[in-house]
């Protein structure tokens, strides 16, 4: 049986957090769909919430803490990421673009992609294809079509499954499972090249 990692990224800074609610659904979702297309799924979620303080070091020192080199980590060796932002100032969060900063700009080539929001009104739902998915987009990742979107009406309706909310994400996780199916992109290793040593010895004498 093929097996498929996922990682879930929530940047909710509440405890409990709306974002981290849409997240573990849409999480949960995509998990039931590629089990039933079957695949193994393991489903790892990240709280940048408590990874604040690291994030903020590594920009200072250029160095990643164990626990956060150990999630950097797991982010590149995952098939498909969920990423779930909160709305602040028509935009994602600071956190959650300081996360994806301290990435190596091509850990995320070619990687399914599910977007999600949260935010306290509908209008700020255009945020998912004017600022997520340009971001992702610049980062040569492969986005389910479908972004979802939640706003204060979508939390607490009956749980049957029959909701908008229950829709969109059944919807979106369906598309993110498709770009999980079959084979995946790997990252292209550059090859090694061998160089006389006259040429490297020229080369670091251009450099003194």
């Amino acid at each position: 049986m093929e097996s498929r990692r996922i990682t879930v990224i929530s940047a909710g800074l509440g405890v409990p957090s709306s974002s981290r609610l849409l997240a573990d659904q849409l999480a949960a979702s995509a998990e039931r769909q590629l089990a039933a297309a079957g695949y193994s799924v393991s489903v790892d979620v990240v709280e940048l919430r408590d990874l604040a303080v690291e994030i903020a070091n590594n920009f200072v020192t250029g160095y990643a803490a164990p626990r956060l080199a150990e999630v950097i980590a797991g982010v590149e060796a995952s098939d498909g990421i969920i990423a779930v932002s909160p709305v602040f100032s028509a935009s994602y969060s600071g956190l959650f673009k300081s996360f994806i900063d301290v990435l190596d700009p091509k850990a995320l080539d070619g990687k399914a992609v599910l977007l999600g929001a949260t935010g306290g009104t509908d209008r700020h739902q255009m945020v998912l294809d004017y600022a997520m998915r340009p971001l992702f987009s610049y980062l040569r990742t492969r986005i389910a079509a479908t972004g979802v979107f939640a706003g204060p009406q979508d939390w607490g309706t009956s749980g049957d499954g029959d909701s908008p909310l229950s829709a969109r994400i059944e919807r979106a996780a369906g598309e993110f499972t498709g770009l999980l199916e079959g084979a995946q992109p790997r990252p292209q290793q550059a090859p090694l090249e061998s160089l006389p040593f006259e040429q490297l010895l020229a080369g670091i004498s251009g450099r003194n």
